[in-house]
């Protein structure tokens, strides 16, 4: 019983454990068709969602491209109308050109048959003019060209007399003219008064301790040449020229600040921008008390006291100043003095001369930098502080820009001729001397009836030896006057040229 009892236990147990499986399993089927049955709910309700929002989004931009299919509409046809209008606008100017050239083309066959009937008027009256001619040489029994010469050849002659006597009577007038006011003060006042010779300065040279210094002055990338260049105003040439820089300006007030600050700089040898802006700085003080000082000491070396801070400062400023390289500070002040020689001679206002001397060239101080006439410049600073009215004329007449006035007037501009005419005020280079030399004779020799030219005088005297078989006495007037004419109309010279004409005629015989 026990072996039956056993398998019975062993199979109810495999039963009961059967029956739990499929219990168990029948659980979890049910479970599962719960969680299945909720996954779909939720799924539905996200699409439902999802649906919702994707037709709102749809809704709305179907709407917004509504609204730009509706602006595009609108500046569609804004466009339109304005191509309309523009079209229309042309559609007008081109009528009004076709009109235009219409009456153009009209107005040009006018004016074709105008000309055709002018041109026939021409020949006819040509034909009349032949026949006349022709006539008048019949009775005449001489060709035009013989009659032309006959009467060139009357008038010619008469023509010369009477400008030969014209010359000669307007040179005996200004001969007497010129030695009743001149007399011998001028050469009185040259003797008394000695001079400097000036040299010509266009540039200003600056000495370097060594050719490394070059570069220094140049800086990393061309900074410290650019910084000085702003600084100054001017242009520094660093060429091939051993140990020296170049500094070239209009200005030569700038010209020289800028010497002073690149001295400085060299010989301090701390080349960089804030050093340059400050001795920069420092060379334009110097540079003011320099003017100051000069203009204190023209002044007191003419003796003209009382004279405003502002003049004195123009005054000073000419000592920076060339002019065909003669120094203006100087060239004042000597023509201060020989003004006041002069006056003296003659009886006038010494005061007045000698200021009007000493002051009229101080335009040359602004007149780069203002427009105008130095002496018409001049005179309105000498009149704006206060200078006595006839100094004011001084300075505005010395170059006959405005009527002379006064007495004084007349002897500072004379002053001002000797002091700038003088040998050796104004000094050439040998270049510009050889050049006008060769000028001289070659505008001399250009002439009909020239044998031969010479250049004397440094190049203020030309004498010209003419053929005295071409060219007569009255000839020789002539020539001389449009010799010197051509001169002043082709050259630039200080002072004046002499030209003489010279006509000689040897005869020569021997006895045998």
């Amino acid at each position: 019983m026990e072996p039956i009892s056993a398998v019975l236990l062993v199979v109810g147990l495999i039963i009961g454990a059967a029956i739990g499986a499929g219990v168990l399993n029948y659980s979890q089927n049910a479970r599962g068709r719960n969680r299945r049955e909720m996954a779909e709910q939720e799924a539905r309700e996200i699409i439902a969602k999802a649906t919702h929002q994707a037709d709102a989004t749809t809704k709305e931009a179907d709407e917004k491209v509504k609204a730009v299919l509706e602006e595009s509409e609108q500046t569609t046809q804004r466009r339109r109308r304005e191509l309309d209008k523009e079209d229309e606008r042309l559609r007008s100017r081109r009528e009004d050109l076709d009109k235009r050239l219409e009456r153009m083309e009209l107005r040009e066959q006018n004016l074709n048959k105008r000309q055709s009937r002018m041109d026939k008027q021409q020949n006819d009256l040509q034909k009349l003019e032949d026949e006349r001619t022709q006539e008048l040489q019949r009775i005449a029994q001489m060709t035009v060209d013989e009659a032309r010469t006959q009467l060139l050849a009357v008038v010619e002659k008469d023509a010369r007399s009477d400008m030969a006597r014209t010359i000669r009577q307007v040179e005996a007038e200004a001969r007497e003219e010129a030695d009743n006011r001149a007399r011998d003060v001028i050469a009185l006042a040259v003797q008394r008064l000695a001079s400097d010779h000036v040299s010509e300065i266009s540039v200003s040279v600056v000495p370097l301790p060594s050719d490394e210094m070059k570069g220094r002055i140049i800086g990393r990338n061309g900074r410290n040449i650019r910084a000085f260049e702003l600084a100054t105003g001017v242009d520094v040439v660093v060429d091939d020229t051993p140990e020296a820089v170049t500094i070239s300006s209009f200005d030569p007030v700038r010209r020289e600040v800028a010497k002073r600050a690149l001295e400085k700089l060299v010989v301090d040898g701390r080349i960089h921008p804030a050093r340059i802006e400050k001795l920069v700085e420092d060379a334009k003080a110097d540079v003011e008390q320099t003017i100051r000082e000069e203009g204190e000491r023209a002044a007191y070396e003419t003796g003209i006291p009382g004279l405003h801070p502002e003049i004195l400062k123009l005054v000073g400023r000419l000592k920076f100043r060339t002019s065909y390289g003669q120094n203006q500070h100087a060239h004042s002040i000597e023509t201060s003095h020989i003004a006041g020689m002069i006056a003296a001679e003659l009886g006038a206002d010494v005061a007045i001369a000698k200021a009007g001397g000493l002051l009229h060239d101080i335009g040359k101080a602004i007149d780069h930098e203002v427009e105008g006439t130095h002496a018409i410049l001049g005179a309105e600073i000498a009149k704006r502080y206060g200078v006595n009215a006839r100094i004011v004329n001084c300075i505005a007449s010395h170059h006959h820009e405005v009527e002379q006035e006064c007495v004084e007037a007349y002897i500072v501009e004379a002053a001002d001729a000797i002091s700038g005419a003088r040998p050796g005020a104004r000094r050439e280079s040998l270049e510009t001397y050889i050049k006008r030399v060769k000028t001289l004779e070659e505008i001399a020799n250009s002439f009909e009836g020239v044998e031969q030219s010479y250049a004397l005088q440094a190049g203020r005297e030309v004498r010209i030896i003419v053929r005295p078989e071409t060219v007569d006495d009255f000839s020789s007037l002539k020539l001389a006057r449009d010799i010197a004419r051509k001169i002043e109309e082709t050259m630039q010279y200080p002072g004046q040229i002499k030209v003489q004409v010279i006509r000689e005629t040897r005869a020569v015989d021997y006895a045998k």
